[in-house]
């Protein structure tokens, strides 16, 4: 498939800081790196496994470094889908709620509500506790439903924030990775300060 504006041959797994604050996102990162491995986390409403990847255009780069953190790790599909796996369903509230999607390990896994701010009034009286805004459909999600494993080799770009971030980065995964895989966040911020073509 060739790359379009508003498609990518990419996926990326942006990492996020620990919720006890001993992990930053930098370190949770490197962890992975280290590790060869993305693990499985719970998912919201169902609680099954799966391992997260969002669809990265490049103009979408930096809102997805603002969401989650401005490290993350990247793969093209075909490595993701040889794994097992897939885009994210989006599912309306009211057909979650009448169609059987809970209990399904794999429609889990891979399910997430669907509750967009234009839903009317009236469905959203209807289908209380989906009166709030559940709409995650910008991520485009992927997801996989196991830890997911891999080699260097198979890394199509690492994202990291700043030059400080690649200087400290651990000698051994740059020269395992390569260097030119890096994509540090500073230079995209400049390029879109000096030339803001997507306006973000």
């Amino acid at each position: 498939m060739p790359n379009r504006p508003d498609l990518s041959n990419y996926l990326a797994h942006f990492t996020k800081n620990g919720k006890d604050g001993t992990n930053t996102a930098f370190n949770n990162l490197v962890s992975i790196l280290k590790e060869k491995k993305i693990f499985a986390s719970s998912m919201p409403w169902t609680n099954s496994l799966a391992a997260c990847f969002t669809e990265c255009p490049w103009t979408s780069l930096i809102d997805h470094a603002r969401r989650y953190s401005p490290y993350g790790v990247g793969f093209d599909k075909g490595r993701v889908f040889a794994a097992g796996g897939a885009p994210a369903y989006y599912v309306r509230c009211d057909y979650w709620e009448t169609q059987g999607w809970k209990g399904d390990r794999m429609k889990d896994a891979f399910a997430t509500p669907f509750w967009p701010a234009y839903t009317p009034p009236a469905l959203k009286e209807k289908f209380h506790p989906y009166s709030q805004i559940v709409d995650f459909s910008h991520e485009r999600e992927w997801r996989v439903t196991h830890d997911f494993c891999f080699e260097y080799d198979q890394i199509a770009f690492v994202v990291v924030d700043t030059y400080k971030d690649m200087a400290i980065f651990p000698k051994e995964l740059k020269d395992s990775i390569g260097r030119e895989k890096f994509i540090i966040m500073d230079n995209y911020k400049k390029i879109e300060e000096l030339w803001p073509i997507h306006l973000l």
